[in-house]
């Protein structure tokens, strides 16, 4: 890992609107050009069989948060669950995260919530909708699913309070550059079922055909490091493991690793851990 590139850097304003307008510019393309025969079809009828399940809260108290972007991020989670909802992935397509939703506006029924953005956060039309993702990413490491993008964050902003997942198994998001995309390269259909509750957003991977195995996802190599600009860097590498129906393992397959700079002391992931 090259450690300097996660040092914080300093860009002026208009490189940042420049380079953001490079990026969006260069995703609309890609999916005007790109070959892959992406998932837009929803389907009212169930399919039969569950292949995972997840529900994460939606209202946490973070520091010097204000609860009203939450409760704002419920509102935006219920529109994009809208647009996603119920969506069929055949064998051999794909699934965009930004091109099922679309971009984030007032005129669809966005608000403002949080933004990460660089090691803290801010407001913004949509904000929030990075939970969706992590969710969708979550559940679909436990499917026979192809994830072929995901964007790991940048920064540890908050303390593991109350963590159920490992850290670094999320995906972030950020219209439309920053885009979660998942392949079935399986020969069974595939439907994504969500639903924003009054406590919960939850989710679920439906298919076809009954699933053949079960996965359990981990971590190893969890590490806490100084950074010599200053600060910690937290790492960790993500693997799962592979289980045919009468709970044999079958292979044990790497996912992915995570690098975020720390934007607390570590010590302070214990301390509320234990209250």
């Amino acid at each position: 890992m090259n450690i300097t590139a996660l040092r914080p850097k300093k860009r002026s304003a208009l490189r940042l609107y420049f380079g953001k307008k490079y990026y969006t510019t260069k995703r609309y393309m890609q999916w005007m050009i790109a070959r892959k025969h992406y998932a837009k079809k929803k389907q009212k009828a169930l399919l039969p069989h569950s292949y995972f399940t997840h529900k994460t809260m939606l209202l946490r108290e973070l520091k010097d948060v204000d609860m009203r972007l939450q409760y704002n991020k419920i509102i935006n989670l219920k529109v994009a669950v809208s647009k996603i909802n119920l969506i069929v992935i055949e064998p051999g397509e794909t699934f965009s995260y930004w091109r099922t939703i679309g971009k984030p506006t007032y005129k669809k029924g966005f608000v403002d919530g949080m933004v990460l953005y660089s090691g803290s956060y801010r407001t913004g039309v949509g904000g929030g909708l990075c939970q969706l993702s992590n969710l969708i990413y979550w559940m679909t490491l436990h499917t026979p699913l192809t994830v072929v993008e995901r964007h790991r964050h940048s920064y540890d902003v908050f303390p593991d309070s109350n963590r159920t997942q490992p850290f670094g198994s999320g995906a972030t998001c950020s219209y439309n550059y920053l885009d979660l995309q998942i392949k079935n390269e399986t020969d069974t259909t595939f439907q994504l079922c969500l639903e924003v509750t009054d406590t919960h957003l939850k989710g679920e991977w439906l298919g076809a055909a009954p699933s053949l195995s079960h996965y359990e996802v981990f971590e190893k190599e969890h590490q806490i490091t100084p950074a010599y600009f200053g600060g910690y860097i937290r790492h960790n590498q993500i693997y799962r493991k592979k289980f045919n129906r009468r709970g044999v393992l079958l292979e044990e397959e790497y996912i992915t690793e995570n690098h975020a700079l720390m934007m607390y002391e570590p010590l302070l992931s214990s301390l509320e851990n234990n209250r």
